[in-house]
């Protein structure tokens, strides 16, 4: 049917939801790397928060004297704790903060939209209210299915592998017994250092794939009809500002391939002030010469000028040059009546024993084309 949406977004319309803030992006993907980097600035700020922590437990042993605790002025009594305790979160807070932008950034790009945060008159009606509640509770809605599934999944695979870890090294675990206090730390904390290694590598994977869902739900979120593809088009083909951008374009790209013509050509006939025409005969390819460049004022200089530096003869004929300006275009042969003024001009740039000359058998034929 028509109204479908079969066909892939396009471009146009990928920038118009991305103004709007409609992205692809994953809260998994970006929990996953958060997590990660909040393990490893725990890893890297270790030294610091343990000094830190060595000094609160002094400063506490040391000041345990009943007659030196003034409980009337309770926020010099626990100010000196408030003080090590923001030495110790606030690097990490910080270093966590900015961890998250840069992955939040790294997701989505640069991207500032007024939409998302803009209040809808519709919603904030009494009955769009309580529609949006029933919409969020109501557990059998398609999106909060796919949410709630992917909850049990996540903490059914994450609970899975710090099992697996935990049973696989329990004959350490029974081995403690016994043993002394640091023996039994340093084997507590290395097996609570690969649990959270493998939870972090199963987040950070089913991170990606909850990437590749979402991607797959925008994608399809954003389809188009044939009919909105063909009226985009339509629009972009009538707006004058698109056409002056192609036609701009069109322009530049012929001027490109017009002045990379000019070391090639046979010759350039030229009205020394206002036109030039590069000519290129090869009869192999065509049964006349072929108008490979042509311009007019600064052009015209620029082609004589491409041709000086590329040893292309050009021959002042102002009339031919006028002619061949008006009425070839660029990749054409030239008309029939001009066979025998640009033969001249071709027999007096190579001489008798240059290439192969025009050979003219009816000045007057029509062009074979």
């Amino acid at each position: 049917m028509a109204d479908e949406r079969t066909e892939e977004a396009t471009p146009k319309r990928r920038e118009e939801e991305r103004k709007k803030g409609n992205i692809s992006k994953s809260q998994d993907l970006t929990s996953a790397l958060s997590m990660i980097t909040g393990v490893g600035l725990l890893f890297v700020l270790s030294p610091i928060i343990l000094e830190k922590l060595q000094n609160l437990l002094y400063y506490t042993f040391t000041h345990l004297n009943p007659d030196e605790i003034q409980v009337d002025d309770i926020i010099a009594l626990f100010a000196p704790y408030a003080k090590i305790t923001g030495d110790i979160l606030l690097p990490f807070m910080l270093g966590l903060m900015v961890a998250t932008a840069i992955v939040i950034r790294i997701q989505v790009g640069a991207l500032f939209s007024l939409e998302k945060i803009k209040p809808k008159g519709d919603k904030l009606t009494p009955s769009g209210i309580v529609q949006g509640l029933k919409k969020m509770m109501n557990p059998f809605e398609p999106k909060n299915m796919v949410e709630i599934t992917k909850s049990f999944l996540k903490m059914g695979i994450v609970g899975y592998v710090g099992f697996t870890t935990v049973m696989g090294r329990k004959d350490e675990i029974l081995g403690l017994l016994g043993v002394d206090i640091p023996t039994a730390f340093a084997v507590l904390a290395s097996i609570l250092t690969q649990m959270v290694i493998n939870i972090c590598i199963a987040m950070l994977i089913l991170g990606f794939i909850d990437k590749k869902y979402q991607d797959y739900e925008y994608n399809k979120s954003i389809k188009m009809t044939k009919q909105e593809i063909k009226d985009e088009w339509k629009n972009m083909e009538g707006d004058p500002i698109i056409k002056s951008k192609i036609k701009s374009a069109q322009m530049q790209f012929m001027k490109q391939k017009m002045m990379s013509a000019v070391p090639q050509a046979d010759v350039v006939v030229a009205n020394p002030t206002h036109f030039s025409v590069a000519l290129k005969y090869d009869k192999s390819i065509a049964p006349a010469p072929v108008v490979v460049a042509k311009g007019v004022d600064y052009m015209a200089f620029k082609i004589r000028e491409i041709a000086k530096a590329n040893n292309v003869p050009i021959v002042e004929n102002k009339p031919l040059a006028r002619s061949l300006y008006k009425l070839v275009k660029v990749d054409q042969v030239i008309p029939a009546e001009l066979y025998v003024a640009v033969a001249e001009i071709l027999a007096f740039v190579y001489g008798k024993n240059g290439p192969p000359q025009m050979h003219i058998h009816n000045p007057n034929a029509p062009v074979q084309k």
